[in-house]
């Protein structure tokens, strides 16, 4: 052989890591975007009061007013008649049924009667309502 002409089966003296660097982060942005998706609920400002407690039980159901009036039971929209429906069919798994009422301090008093007449038509007598505690 001649000096001029190099072997096919030459070793590497390094290992190139572009590909696995671009696929750690590609997982990473991935990583990101699915944990800052995950987060659940909905955002409404809650009236203050002076006293709060916890109320965190294992099957409790929320119950969402935000101020234009729209209802979400656990993060899901519904309207008067699904809520009910739903809550019948929670109700019939659990009798002891606890729920909270997360209303905006903004939301039309009328919106919060309404789901509270649910509730009793459904005989659900656990109803907690969610407020911040102080008075600001």
């Amino acid at each position: 052989m001649s000096e001029g002409v190099k072997e096919e089966n030459q070793l590497y003296d390094e290992i190139n890591i572009t590909p696995m660097l671009d696929l750690a982060y590609v997982l990473l942005v991935i990583f990101i975007i699915m944990t800052t998706a995950s987060v659940q609920g909905v955002k409404v400002e809650t009236p203050h009061t002076a006293n709060t407690m916890p109320l965190a039980k294992p099957k409790m159901r929320a119950i969402t007013i935000t101020t234009d009036g729209s209802v979400y039971l656990d993060a899901f929209p519904v309207d008067m008649a699904q809520l009910e429906e739903r809550l019948a069919q929670y109700k019939s798994n659990d009798p002891q049924l606890p729920v909270v009422l997360k209303a905006d301090a903004a939301a039309h008093y009328d919106k919060v009667s309404e789901v509270l007449e649910v509730c009793k038509r459904l005989d659900i007598t656990e109803v907690g309502l969610i407020t911040k505690k102080g008075t600001e």
